[in-house]
């Protein structure tokens, strides 16, 4: 029954094995010749500097290789992080964008739906309430609290005499 599924999966295994296996041959070929580089030039700074200081360059090199990929590899890592964190911070607010204007259209859509349908479903839906005052209250207490304090033209407004970096007239704290 599910024979096709697992053929599929194989298949898709074992391309993606044989393309990483090719890219490994590719690049055995270029790391032996890598060894045998540094072997010359260990024998060449050993003819030119003596035994010991051609084998603390040859150590001070590799380090330093070492360290400099080390670093790329740091800040690499980094921006995965800050991108993964910019999608989502993204989507969060987003989410909470969507989940703020859901929670204030929704009462007036489910009041507007109530008064609208038959007049004693308003005074049944008002008893209703009323029986379960501290649940509507709590409801309108998390409501609150999305509810958004400014308009939006407000806070897209700026002071062209103002500048971002504080240094115009009207900044008391001067850096």
């Amino acid at each position: 029954m599910f024979q096709g599924l697992i053929n599929n999966a194989k298949s898709a295994v074992s391309g993606l094995v044989l393309k990483y296996v090719a890219r490994a041959s590719v690049a055995v070929p270029f790391i032996i010749a890598l060894g045998f580089a540094l072997a010359a030039t260990t024998v060449m700074l050993v003819d030119r500097f003596g035994h010991v200081t051609a084998y603390w360059a040859v150590a001070g090199g590799l380090a330093l290789v070492g360290a400099i990929a080390a670093i790329i590899v740091s800040a690499k890592e980094r921006e995965e992080v800050a991108e993964q964190v910019a999608e989502r911070t993204d989507t969060e607010e987003v989410v909470s964008d969507a989940t703020a204007q859901a929670i204030v259209q929704t009462p007036i859509a489910l009041l507007d739906a109530l008064l609208t349908s038959y007049p004693t479903t308003g005074i049944s839906g008002v008893r209703l309430l009323s029986r379960n005052l501290p649940l509507v209250l709590l409801l309108v207490m998390i409501g609150s609290l999305f509810w958004p304090t400014q308009p939006e033209e407000d806070l897209q407004e700026t002071d062209e005499s103002l500048k971002p970096n504080g240094a115009d007239e009207m900044s008391t704290i001067r850096h």
